[in-house]
């Protein structure tokens, strides 16, 4: 019996999610190490400077930092998949990384001191974290350059694995000195080379694009697939009566629209069929409702 074919965009998948581990294991490496680490030296210290300080103390204190950041790993690389740092959205996404380094600093403390105080209680001891907005101040000092560091390393192995696995092209016209008999082709599908392999993606299927830096990511069924192109460019190969421009960054299939919500100052919300919400800048808002009062599917005015 023959196995059922892999759908598009599962290799893509599992190559993210293999890059998420290859990370996750990277980064338990550099942890654990730089805490063996801190755990020797803390102790060639305290002997040193005959300080009364417990082995166990130092395993503890030097362990608990790097278990709460490896229990925070996971999410932060999953917020690198959602808010990737393109050309065009970092920008927009950097404030959110900042705010998830504060949120990424408050969760480390809470569970290093929670981890220090159930372990020192066992003991037969107690653990004094000081001042809290000193610690903060002292952790948060460090925990930034960690956090970011994982966010560019992250996207870094992410640019290289796109790099290595080959992007998706636009289809190309016929070299011949024929000129074409329609002034404009409106290619059927777009050839997606995606991790050494070839998709298809019929141009109906596609639900809406975002440009993203060199590329265009066509959202098909819930799955994006990143095509090399400019925005400008793709829009003019696919037939203005279905695909209409509805921000400078995403163009949109009308059969996909299902109402537009005005908002202040001219500029809108267009609610997709699969409960996505998409910007519709003041710009592009009256062209769009233009084409769509033309088209045969109905798109509501909220």
């Amino acid at each position: 019996m023959e196995s059922a074919p892999t759908p598009p965009g599962h290799d893509i998948d599992t190559a993210r999610r293999r890059r998420r581990w290859l990370m996750f294991l990277l980064w338990t490496v550099l942890f654990g190490t730089a805490a063996i680490s801190n755990i020797l030296t803390s102790r060639i210290d305290a002997d040193r400077y005959n300080v009364p300080y417990a082995m166990w103390h130092i395993v503890v204190n030097e362990i608990s930092s790097p278990v709460i950041s490896l229990l925070l790993l996971p999410f932060l690389l999953v917020a690198c998949d959602r808010w990737p740092l393109h050309a065009d959205t970092w920008r927009r996404h950097l404030p959110l990384y900042i705010a998830g380094s504060v949120a990424w600093c408050v969760l480390h403390i809470a569970g290093m001191d929670l981890l220090r105080l159930a372990a020192y209680h066992v003991g037969g001891d107690g653990y004094d974290p000081g001042n809290l907005g000193l610690q903060f101040i002292y952790e948060y000092l460090k925990d930034v350059r960690t956090f970011f560091y994982i966010v560019l390393l992250t996207h870094a192995v992410e640019w290289f694995g796109r790099q290595s696995k080959g992007e998706a092209r636009l289809l190309v016209a016929p070299d011949d000195d024929v000129a074409p008999v329609e002034p404009i082709d409106r290619p059927e599908r777009f050839l997606v080379r995606k991790l050494g392999r070839d998709f298809l993606v019929a141009t109906g299927d596609i639900e809406w694009a975002q440009a993203s830096g060199n590329y265009v990511n066509l959202r098909v069924r819930g799955r994006d697939y990143p095509l090399r192109s400019t925005l400008a460019a793709l829009e003019a190969r696919l037939d203005p009566s279905v695909f209409v421009r509805a921000h400078r960054s995403y163009l949109v299939q009308l059969t996909q629209v299902t109402s537009i919500e005005p908002l202040d100052a001219g500029e809108a919300r267009l609610h997709m069929v699969d409960g996505t919400v998409l910007p519709c800048s003041r710009r592009y808002r009256e062209a769009l409702r233009a084409v769509a009062a033309g088209a045969e599917p109905a798109v509501a005015r909220a």
